[in-house]
């Protein structure tokens, strides 16, 4: 019947969400799986053991995390053909999404073991929730990659992306990355969840400009959800003024961006050639 109660069933891999900060944001339904699985599959130990002290469960735990997937994979997907039940959790929020798991699920599934997912917090859909995206349409494109040059391609590669942009961030990277956003997709609206769901949770609202000039003079704690609104429509007209170029190539290089990063910013907002940007920052530079 719906809405009814099914015990842990046996053989089965269940995706468990847990929380991304206050313990008592998690289902019913999830402490019920919790409590009636074989074993529990954790990011750390250490931190889901604390979730369960909370709850007074007491599941055999186990470690599953991204340096153990391939060794542990073949066991657990044996485990659960044999007729196991088990849990994956992460350390916060939904499983696979940025986080371990895919590989075991993906495995599971290609067994044939029924895989079931038990909803529940994900800082994606929180700060999705609060973030004023018009039509609620977006793209999730999880951590952007670390080094420099690779990130620039990135966010180059999102430029016509007619879609908000989610990303996840470390603190110690939120500024490096937001300048290359800002280069590449010039200054859009942004929101920014620090802390979420925790005491000094923080709902940061403003232009990418804002947000670097921010996180510059205080460096962020904890990890970072970010939502990037679209472009706005480019209305058809004629070309910048003079002005206007050499006031984006200040506030661009301002920013503290490369020579490079500002021409691909001004490129973007103002709509104009690579080249032409390009020869703007030059002429600042040697004006300047």
């Amino acid at each position: 019947m719906p809405g009814q109660c099914e015990p842990c069933k046996p053989g089965t891999l269940y995706v468990v969400a847990t929380p991304i900060g206050n313990l008592e944001d998690i289902t019913l339904r999830a402490l019920r799986i919790l409590r009636e699985a074989d074993l529990i599959l954790a990011e750390d130990t250490r931190i889901t053991r604390k979730l369960l002290s909370r709850y007074d469960i007491h599941t055999p735990l186990a470690s599953y995390h991204a340096h153990s997937e391939s060794q542990r994979t073949d066991e657990y997907v044996r485990r659960l053909v044999e007729g196991g039940s088990l849990a994956l959790v992460t350390d916060a929020g939904t499983p696979t999404v940025s986080d371990p798991g895919d590989r075991l699920v993906a495995a599971a599934a290609q067994a044939g073991v029924p895989v079931t997912p038990i909803p529940g917090p994900s800082a994606l859909t929180a700060v999705l929730s609060v973030s004023g995206v018009p039509g609620g349409r977006f793209v999730f494109e999880g951590f952007p990659p670390r080094g420099r040059s690779d990130r620039r391609e990135f966010f180059e590669g999102l430029r016509d992306e007619p879609r908000a942009i989610v990303l996840y961030e470390a603190p110690q990277r939120l500024v490096s990355t937001l300048r290359a956003a800002f280069a590449a997709l010039g200054n859009r609206e942004a929101v920014i969840g620090r802390e979420l769901t925790k005491t000094f949770e923080e709902i940061i609202r403003g232009t990418l400009e804002a947000a670097i000039e921010r996180f510059s003079a205080t460096p962020p704690r904890g990890e970072l959800t970010i939502v990037i609104h679209p472009a706005l429509p480019v209305v058809a007209g004629g070309g910048p003024a003079d002005d206007e170029v050499r006031s984006a190539v200040a506030e661009a290089l301002g920013r503290g961006l490369t020579r490079s990063d500002a021409a691909r910013y001004v490129a973007t907002a103002l709509g104009i050639s690579r080249r032409d940007a390009y020869r703007a920052v030059l002429e600042h530079v040697d004006h300047g």
